[in-house]
C-alpha cells in the first residue's frame, strides 16, 4: 500500500494514485512510480520531510486567485471578496455592473467572451457558450444526416506532390466528395513537422500552431505557369514524376526535393508577393518569428525568410481550399485534426517552455491491443502551468487549428480530463494518469467552437472514465462510434439505430484495419509479420475475426440490408444508416483498399504513413457513394 501522505500529495498535485484499467480491474500506482512522477512535476518527496514540506507549499498555492476562470451564463463565479458591486468590460467594450453576493460570487454575464474586471486588469473572465458549434448550425438543419470523407493527406495524389501528398491532391478529393453531395473532408494533421526521417508520423508535430509546408501547393498560390517553371529550371520534374509514381511515401526524399522546390520559388517569386508575405508575418507576429528561427536552424538552410515565405504557402493554400469547399456547397468543408501532443525538440516546446511537462512523456497504459502499454515520445502541457498562464498556450493552439477550418478532430480527447505520462526512459507500465481541467478547457473549446465555427469532434476511444462522455456530449463534442467497438454488453454489434446520435459514425480509422482488410485478416497477418503475433495467436485471432465477420453480417441483414453484393459496401450502407449527425468514411474504405494507413506499435516493419492511394477508382467510389447516400436517406425515414 502507498505510503498515505505521498498518496495525498500524489492526489493534491493531480496525480491519479487509484484508477481502473481497460478490463475494469482497480489499479494503484506504486510508491516509486509516485515519487518519479511528483519529481518531475517538480514537486520533491522522496522523504516524509520533503513530502511534508511540498505539501504545504500546494494547499498554499490552491488559496491563490488564477489569472483567468470560467464558466457559462448565470453560473457563480468566485470573486474572493464579498459584498460590493464590481464592474465587468468585456471585450467588445460592453460594460455592465454586478453585485457580489455575501459568498463572494457574481453571476456570470450571458453574453459570451472574455471579460476583464473592471478594478483587476490582470484578472479575465471567460463566458463560455452552452455548447460548442454544431453540425446542425452548420448545415441549418434541425437533424443533419451529412457525410464526409476522412483523408490522409499524404496519401491523396497530386499533379506536383513529390509523392509525398499536398492540398493540390486533397482538392480533387474535395471537389468530387461535393458534387456528390459530402460536407466535410476530414484530414490528417497538418501541423509543422520536425525534419523529415524514415518513420514520419503526422502525429509527432514540431508545433501544432503553425503547418507543414511539404503539403503546401505552390501553383494553387502562385499560378500553374510560375509554379511549373520554377519546378523544370530547378531540374526537379522528373524525380518530382517518379516520387509521384510510387505505392508508399518517400518522406525523406520527398521532403528533400519539396524543398528545394520550395527554395527555388521562394527566390523567384517571394520579392513579388513582398506585400502580402510581410502582412503574414506581422499577424503571425513574435510566435511565427520564433518558430520560422527555429526552422532555419533544424532544415540547417539558416535562412528564417524562407520559412515565413513557406508558412504563407502552406496557409493560403488551405485557406483557399476551405473557400472552395465552402462555395462547392459544403456545410462544413475541411475538418482538422489535433495531434495530442508535440515532439520535445520542436519549436512549440521551445516557445512554451515554462509551460510545458519536463521529463514526462505521454503514452498509454496497458490494454487489450498493447499488453505493455505505449510511450508515444510526446511532449505536453502542465495543468498547473495552464492555469498560471490564463490557459494561453491552449488558448492559441485552438485559434491556430481552427483558423481557415469548419471543423476540428481533436485526437484523444481524453486528454482534457487526464493523461497517462511516464518519466523519461521509464516503460509504459511505470507511468500514471495527471488529471488535467476539464471544465475550463471545454469551456474554452465551446467559446473557440463559436467564434471560428467550427465543429468539434472527439476521438473518444481507448480507456473512457466513467461519464465522460457524456460530459462531452453536454458541451456539443461530437464522440466517435467506429463499428469494430460499437457492441452491445455480450459482444455482438448494436442495431444501427442504436448508435450515438451525439457522434461521428465511422467504419474504421487510421489504427485500425480497413474493412476490406478486416474481414480477410490482414491486419493479423501483418501482426504476425512483425513479431506482434505468434503462429498459434494468429490461429486464434483468425477463429475469432471470422465469428466476429458472421456476426458483422448478420447485424447487416437484420437491419434490413444484404451481404449478396460487395460486403465493403454493405457496411458502408449499414453505418451510413446510423442516427449520427455526420458519417466520415476513410478515403480507404471508399475505394474498398485492404491497407491500413497505420499498425499501432510497429516502426519498421509495417509502412506506417506511407501508402497511396490507386490513382482510378471511378468504380469503388460510384458504389460507396450510392451506398451511403441511401444509407443515409434510409436512416432518415426510419
Amino acid at each position: 500500500m502507498a505510503d498515505p501522505d505521498l498518496r495525498t500529495l500524489a492526489d493534491t498535485a493531480g496525480v491519479i494514485v487509484d484508477w481502473t484499467d481497460a478490463d475494469g480491474v482497480a489499479q494503484r500506482v506504486g510508491d516509486d512510480t509516485l515519487v518519479a512522477v511528483l519529481d518531475a512535476l517538480g514537486i520533491h518527496a522522496r522523504t516524509p520531510a520533503k513530502c511534508r514540506e511540498a505539501q504545504a507549499e500546494l494547499n498554499a498555492r490552491s488559496t491563490q486567485a488564477p489569472p483567468l476562470v470560467t464558466a457559462r451564463a448565470g453560473e457563480p463565479v468566485a470573486l474572493g471578496r464579498a459584498g460590493g458591486r464590481v464592474e465587468l468590460v468585456h471585450e467588445d467594450g460592453d460594460r455592465v455592473e454586478l453585485r457580489v453576493a455575501e459568498d463572494g460570487t457574481v453571476p456570470a454575464p450571458p453574453q459570451p467572451g472574455e471579460w476583464k474586471f473592471g478594478d483587476d486588469d490582470e484578472r479575465s473572465l471567460v463566458v463560455a457558450p452552452a455548447r460548442c458549434f454544431g453540425v446542425a448550425d452548420a448545415l441549418g438543419a434541425a437533424a443533419p444526416r451529412a457525410w464526409g470523407v476522412a483523408l490522409q493527406v499524404y496519401s491523396a495524389r497530386g499533379p506536383r506532390d513529390a509523392g509525398i501528398g499536398d492540398a493540390g491532391g486533397a482538392d480533387a478529393w474535395l471537389t468530387r466528395a461535393a458534387r456528390y453531395g459530402a460536407h466535410a473532408v476530414a484530414l490528417s494533421p497538418l501541423h509543422a513537422a520536425m525534419p523529415a526521417g524514415p518513420h514520419y508520423s503526422p502525429y509527432s508535430p514540431a508545433d501544432r500552431r503553425w503547418l507543414d509546408p511539404l503539403h503546401a501547393d505552390p501553383a494553387a498560390v502562385l499560378g500553374v505557369a510560375a509554379a511549373q517553371s520554377c519546378l523544370e529550371r530547378a531540374g526537379l520534374a522528373g524525380r518530382f514524376d517518379a516520387l509521384a509514381a510510387g505505392a508508399l511515401v518517400d518522406w525523406p526524399e520527398g521532403a528533400a526535393v519539396k524543398w528545394r522546390w520550395l527554395r527555388a520559388l521562394h527566390a523567384a517569386h517571394a520579392g513579388s508577393h513582398a506585400d502580402a508575405i510581410a502582412g503574414f508575418a506581422a499577424a503571425g507576429g513574435d510566435a511565427l518569428h520564433a518558430h520560422t528561427q527555429w526552422a532555419a536552424r533544424a532544415f540547417g538552410d539558416g535562412d528564417p525568410s524562407l520559412h515565413v515565405f513557406a508558412q504563407w504557402l502552406a496557409a493560403r493554400s488551405w485557406a483557399a481550399l476551405q473557400a472552395q469547399a465552402r462555395g462547392q456547397g459544403m456545410g462544413i468543408g475541411l475538418v482538422a485534426d489535433l495531434a495530442v501532443g508535440f515532439d520535445p525538440a520542436g519549436s512549440e516546446a521551445a516557445a512554451q517552455a515554462d509551460a510545458v511537462l519536463d521529463g514526462l512523456l505521454l503514452g498509454a497504459p496497458p490494454d487489450a491491443f498493447n499488453a505493455q502499454g505505449q510511450v508515444w515520445g510526446l511532449g505536453a502541457y502542465a495543468p498547473a502551468a495552464l492555469r498560471r498562464s490564463g490557459y494561453a498556450p491552449f488558448r492559441t493552439l485552438l485559434d491556430c487549428v481552427m483558423r481557415d477550418r469548419g471543423g476540428v478532430r481533436i485526437d484523444h480527447i481524453l486528454g482534457l480530463k487526464r493523461m497517462w505520462l511516464v518519466p523519461t526512459g521509464a516503460e509504459a507500465t511505470h507511468g500514471a494518469y495527471l488529471r488535467y481541467p476539464m471544465r475550463e478547457l471545454l469551456d474554452l473549446l465551446a467559446l473557440a467552437s463559436w467564434r471560428h465555427r467550427a465543429i468539434v469532434i472527439g476521438e473518444d476511444l481507448g480507456v473512457v472514465p466513467p461519464g465522460f462522455r457524456q460530459r462531452l456530449a453536454a458541451r456539443g463534442v461530437l464522440g466517435i462510434d467506429v463499428l469494430p467497438f460499437t457492441r452491445d454488453d455480450d459482444g455482438g454489434f448494436l442495431p444501427p439505430a442504436q448508435w450515438r446520435h451525439d457522434a461521428v459514425a465511422m467504419t474504421t480509422t487510421h489504427d485500425l484495419p480497413t474493412l476490406a482488410g478486416w474481414r480477410i485478416g490482414r491486419d493479423l497477418s501483418w501482426r504476425r509479420r512483425c513479431g506482434l503475433l505468434d503462429a498459434d495467436g494468429r490461429r486464434r485471432a483468425m477463429r475469432e475475426r471470422r465469428t466476429d465477420v458472421a456476426a458483422l453480417d448478420r447485424a447487416i441483414v437484420a437491419a434490413g440490408g444484404t451481404t449478396d453484393g460487395d460486403p465493403t459496401v454493405a457496411a458502408l450502407r449499414h453505418v451510413a444508416t446510423t442516427p449520427s449527425p455526420l458519417v466520415l468514411v476513410p478515403a480507404e474504405d471508399m475505394l474498398g483498399l485492404r491497407g491500413q494507413p497505420n499498425l499501432p506499435g510497429v516502426v519498421e516493419t509495417h509502412p506506417n504513413w506511407r501508402r497511396r492511394l490507386p490513382e482510378r477508382t471511378d468504380a469503388a467510389w460510384q458504389a460507396a457513394v450510392a451506398a451511403i447516400s441511401a444509407g443515409r436517406r434510409q436512416g432518415a425515414a426510419a
